[in-house]
């Protein structure tokens, strides 16, 4: 589809003198025109030929130039060399194909030059861009034998190279004696790309040999080696010292195109051999430049504008100094700012375009008209880059291509003028058109024609008096019952006439009444908005459904909403199991065919509130942390109470901490957070709660640590066991350190002695303390307590506890004797014995007498309910088998996905309820507890663990009779 732009083009109309005293008034209505694919249009260049270099050396004697247009008719196409048509049919050198060029035979001669294709079809003509066909090729060095060059050591040296014919550029290096020996460049020597010369500064013995010029074509490759040219040293004394003699250097003006890189040359001849040195005369050298080839070689990559200016090369030595100074001059091909776009005008009509190019040196521009040139004349104006034509006539159809050009390059616009010629024509006829009573109701005149016709309406046969108005459209005040009838709009040009019939028919307006106006309902509940309409029974109603001024898709709200229509003039709208987002202005829109009315009511929904604002730390200490928040909206119903809750490494999830005031009523927008634990990292949030129901939580605040204090809870859980021989070994447990530097204070004591030994241990991860002593037994019991300290000071000590020295690795010297046993019950026997020492024994179990043996099974069907946080959890109960201890209870363990640290309750049912903190995802096992020990873990959602039975020693302290309990 090709665009249409009327941008700048000229318009004419018809000026109307005013007409206000009458109901009727009209509208101006401008021709909206549009392309089809199907219609006609003239060539556009998909593809334009590009500039070829071709190789002489091919086996292919054969060049193919590329054009390619797409129009409608199918265009032709014909070929430009240096201007001149060629004629493919009587020169077999040339084909065609589509719009491709062939050359046969090619041969610069005869073909070099600047090509254009020109696409035709019966709309017009388009010529491309040229584009330059060049030959490479690599001519033979001259076989005349050089003559040898003989200097002086310390003199300088020029050794010509004279390159043989060649296209395009060419690449220059020497070898020195024989191949694949070649010149290294350096700061004495120096090979110009430009002459293809090998300059020497300053001879020397070294330098004595025969020398080659080698030269690369760099398009085909070829290779060509020059006669070899000898150089040799004068006997008759060594040349003394010389200031520089610059013999290399760039142009005096160097012209580049903008994007390209400049290479400057600079090199001097000299003894002591010359440092080479840049500027810019105005202004510093680019940061993006650099120097190559010993600063021979200055080369400034993507050249801009600002880079023009004059540049000097400097060459200096001890002897003196000498310099060369060249303008480099930066030129842009032309780039489109606007271009001209395809246009349909009626006869008579002016054409305006304009085309604007930038470019240095500045474009000119020049018009072509179906590929020819274009010329003013009385109608035509052309000036910097305008194209003016007036009085447009047939002849004036066809293509136009603006060129803007400097001496760099020339870019292509081309457009399409149509110039449109028709009677009018309706494309709809006759209309019928309904209007109610007290509106404005506007008839449209809007003929396809060319050019613009005159307009005349009647009613009912009579004719109208709207003379006095403007243009086409027939607009009726406040319409009633007596506008009824048939309107004639006729259109007439010079081409023909046409008449349009439109059948007015005024109805009484609609009237739309839709109830409740405003209903307050809860989240949760349902309502009824019910539309009624009184209308005209000879038209039929629709009804649609807004919400907030937008059309209410009842397929995208989860079922939340049913249109229900009873009758032809009532619709209902059932909104239910409401949600807070459905609150807004509801609205019942009824159209008909002559009216649309539109009726509207709120609902409001009330709902638990919504989040609080962030939660910002005001204050922090060591166990309290001030906070304060804004209010959430209340939605409807107003806060009650908020709950502050934290978060900390330790914590599972989010916790609701104590306060002060407590509780929090729903008009504070503030309070301190309590009873918090010393040096410990808090995020705080905030929940609100209405009459309703409770919302989502605030954003967390940022975490904070509250301030250092001294420990204030004992180490838990201080035990004994394991260890080798003479070793008393305890173990602890802690959860807070309350400050930096935290350390324990071990003290123990052997039962009956009264002096404790105390023993430091520093570091806060450390949690098991080996004292060893040669002079104790094994299974000697000591009273054990723990302390904690920090730079804050020093906490409490744990209860004292008895823990017992390690038993070692020494076998009993002889069994027990009198060993009996006596049945209890059907789960218990009762074991008596005589011990031979004091210092205690094994008693060893077998597979098939199990002490407490733990439960195998697994809680099975696990199955739960959740009702905000809180979780009902129950499970079948576990059947212990044969070999297994009795069922006690249960063990119910709950973490935080992604935490170690998990919360355990313990139940004799097989039900719980657990209030999980929110904002995380929890993991849920439960086990079985008998007195063997815990069970298999019950399957959860991402783990799965079992644990099967052990047979571990019992280890007793001296004592005659213990009860061992069997599995039923």
């Amino acid at each position: 589809m090709r665009l249409r732009n009327n941008h700048g083009v000229g318009s004419s109309s018809q000026d109307w003198p005013p007409f206000s005293r009458h109901r009727y008034s009209a509208l101006s209505s401008q021709e909206d025109y549009r392309s089809e694919e199907s219609e006609e249009f003239g060539p556009v260049f998909i593809q334009e030929p590009d500039d070829a270099i071709f190789s002489l050396d091919s086996d292919d004697k054969k060049v193919i130039m590329n054009c390619e247009a797409r129009g409608n008719p199918v265009p032709t196409y014909s070929w430009l060399i240096n201007g001149t048509v060629v004629d493919a049919e009587a020169d077999f050198r040339y084909s065609l194909i589509d719009g491709n060029l062939i050359i046969h035979n090619a041969s610069e001669a005869i073909d070099y030059g600047r090509y254009q294709c020109r696409a035709e079809n019966s709309i017009g003509t388009v010529q491309s861009r040229d584009a330059l066909l060049q030959f490479a090729y690599l001519g033979a060095f001259s076989g005349r034998a050089r003559g040898a060059v003989s200097v002086r050591e310390g003199q300088g040296v020029v050794l010509m190279c004279a390159p043989p014919p060649h296209s395009p550029e060419i690449i220059y290096s020497w070898v020195f004696n024989e191949l694949p020996s070649f010149v290294a460049e350096d700061s004495r020597r120096f090979i110009s790309q430009e002459t293809g010369n090998l300059y020497i500064s300053k001879v020397q013995p070294s330098d004595v040999g025969s020398y080659v010029c080698q030269v690369k074509n760099t398009v085909t490759n070829a290779r060509v080696l020059s006669p070899p040219t000898p150089l040799t040293l004068k006997t008759d004394g060594v040349m003394g010292e010389y200031e520089p003699k610059i013999e290399a250097h760039f142009p005096q003006t160097v012209l580049a195109a903008k994007g390209i890189t400049v290479r400057l040359e600079c090199f001097a001849l000299g003894n002591p051999v010359p440092t080479i040195t840049w500027r810019k005369m105005s202004g510093n050298i680019p940061k993006k430049a650099r120097l190559r080839k010993s600063q021979a070689v200055l080369e400034i990559p993507n050249i801009q504008l600002e880079d023009s200016g004059s540049y000097e090369c400097k060459a200096e030595n001890t002897r003196g100094g000498t310099a060369f100074r060249g303008h480099l001059q930066v030129y842009t091909l032309p780039q489109w700012i606007s271009m001209i776009n395809d246009t349909q005008l009626d006869s008579g009509e002016q054409l305006h375009w304009e085309c604007r190019a930038t470019g240095k040196p500045r474009p000119t521009y020049r018009w072509l008209r179906n590929g020819e040139p274009l010329n003013s004349q009385s109608r035509v104006e052309m000036v910097n880059g305008e194209l003016i034509i007036h009085r447009l006539q047939q002849a004036d159809s066809g293509m136009y291509q603006c060129i803007a050009e400097n001496k760099y390059g020339a870019i292509y616009s081309s457009a399409e003028l149509k110039i449109l010629a028709s009677a009018p024509v309706f494309s709809t006829n006759p209309i019928r058109l309904i209007a109610t009573v007290g509106k404005d109701v506007s008839l449209e005149c809007r003929p396809r024609a060319s050019p613009k016709p005159r307009i005349s309406w009647r009613k009912n046969d009579r004719r109208v008096q709207i003379m006095l108005l403007r243009n086409n459209t027939l607009r009726i005040i406040n319409s009633s019952r007596s506008d009824e009838g048939s309107y004639v709009c006729r259109a007439e040009n010079q081409f023909g006439s046409a008449e349009l019939t439109i059948v007015l028919l005024v109805k009484e307006p609609m009237r739309v009444e839709l109830s409740p106006i405003r209903v307050e309902v809860t989240v949760g509940e349902s309502v009824v908005l019910s539309c009624k309409v009184t209308h005209d029974p000879s038209l039929d109603v629709s009804f649609l459904w807004l919400l907030n001024n937008q059309p209410l898709n009842t397929q995208q709200e989860g079922g939340h909403f049913e249109y229900i229509q009873t009758q032809s003039s009532t619709a209902d709208l059932m909104i239910r199991s409401i949600l807070l987002k459905h609150a807004g202005k509801y609205g019942c829109r009824a159209q008909t065919s002559a009216d649309s009315v539109l009726a509207e009511a709120e609902l409001l929904v009330r709902g638990p509130p919504g989040p609080p604002g962030v939660v910002i730390v005001e204050e922090i200490t060591d166990t309290t942390a001030t906070l304060s928040w804004s209010h959430g909206v209340d939605n409807h119903s107003p806060i009650t109470t908020y709950n502050v809750q934290a978060r900390s490494p330790v914590s599972l999830g989010w916790q609701t901490v104590k306060t002060d005031p407590e509780p929090v009523t729903g008009n504070m927008e503030s309070a301190m957070a309590v009873e918090l634990n010393p040096w410990v990292e808090y995020e705080f949030r905030v929940v609100a709660t209405n009459g309703i129901g409770t919302g989502d939580p605030s954003t967390p605040s940022r975490a904070v640590r509250t301030k250092e204090a001294v420990p204030s809870v004992a180490p838990a859980n201080v035990r004994g066991g394991n260890g080798r021989r003479h070793e008393l070994v305890i173990s602890w447990e802690v959860e807070f350190q309350n400050g930096e530097g935290f350390g324990y204070i071990v003290a123990f004591r052997a039962n009956g002695t009264r002096g404790w030994k105390e023993k430091m241990v520093t570091s806060a991860d450390s949690t098991t303390y080996k004292y060893r002593d040669e002079t104790f037994p094994p299974l000697t019991p000591f009273e054990v307590r723990v302390g904690v300290y920090n730079n804050k000071g020093d906490g409490p000590f744990s209860e004292v506890v008895t823990v017992f020295s390690a038993e070692g690795g020494e076998e009993p010297r002889e069994p027990p004797s009198e060993v009996q046993a006596f049945a209890i019950s059907s789960s218990e026997i009762k074991v008596m014995w005589k011990p031979s020492f004091l210092n205690g024994f094994f008693i060893f179990l077998f597979g098939y007498l199990s002490l407490f043996s733990a439960p195998s099974l697994p809680p099975g069907n696990l199955m739960w309910i959740q009702e905000g946080n809180n979780v009902s959890l129950s499970w079948d109960p576990v059947k212990a088998r044969d070999n297994e201890s009795e069922i006690i209870g249960y063990k119910v363990l709950l973490r935080q996905e992604g935490r170690g640290h998990s919360q355990v309750m313990r139940t004799p049912n097989s039900a719980v309820v657990l209030t999980l903190p929110e904002g995380g995802t929890y993991i849920i096992e439960v086990r079985a507890v008998s007195e063997g020990g815990e069970g298999a873990a019950s399957a959860q959602v991402r783990v799965l663990t079992s644990s099967g039975k052990r047979s571990l020693p019992i280890f007793l302290s001296a004592m005659s009779d213990v009860i061992i309990v069997l599995a039923e």
